[in-house]
């Protein structure tokens, strides 16, 4: 899970997870905004509807008394169909877009799925890649020293050796032992 949080912002992969992500939080926060609407509806309607039965049954009973309030009870009854079918007609869209959305989501789950699935083999493919690389680089290092280093060591304890000859062959002959020696070439201290 870090490796996706050390994506380069310049990788597209890195994009597209964004997009898929921003989408994510667009739907969610469209369904909930769709749902309170909804929600209000539905109790705006049934307060309504508990407000308008007694005047219905008002009406009916006043019907009976008078043709003109008949009439006006008529009138509110066709008010609330029109009504009703108002919202028959908004629920029928609202259903259509859930349906839409529920497409979306689905379309998008597919979506997230293949680019996780290749962030998957991506990553895998870095993985290898690493190994292979950190096998060369100890081959090569082991290579180096046994067939750079070792060598050059041993040339130079050689060379060191053929320097201490070369030192002895050419340093000046000792004194002999029956010559005598000076105060301070006595002295050991």
């Amino acid at each position: 899970m870090l490796l996706a949080l050390q994506m380069n912002v310049n990788d597209p992969m890195f994009w597209i997870m964004v997009i898929v992500a921003v989408a994510f939080i667009i739907i969610a926060i469209a369904m909930i905004v769709i749902a309170m609407m909804v929600s209000r509806a539905v109790k705006s309607v049934n307060r309504l509807e508990e407000r308008l039965e007694p005047l219905i049954q008002r009406v009916t009973t006043l019907s009976e008394q008078g043709k003109q309030i008949a009439v006006q009870g008529k009138e509110i009854a066709e008010q609330i169909n029109t009504m009703s079918g108002h919202l028959s007609t908004a629920t029928l869209h609202f259903s259509e877009s859930v349906g839409l959305i529920k497409e979306e989501v689905r379309e998008l789950k597919q979506i997230v799925g293949t680019t996780a699935e290749t962030a998957r083999d991506k990553v895998q493919l870095v993985s290898d890649t690493i190994d292979k690389t950190h096998e060369q680089v100890t081959t090569t290092t082991a290579f180096i020293r046994d067939k750079v280093i070792a060598p050059a060591r041993e040339l130079a304890a050689i060379m060191a050796g053929f320097r201490r000859g070369l030192e002895v062959l050419i340093a000046p002959a000792p004194k002999p032992v029956n010559q005598t020696y000076g105060e301070d070439e006595m002295f050991i201290g």
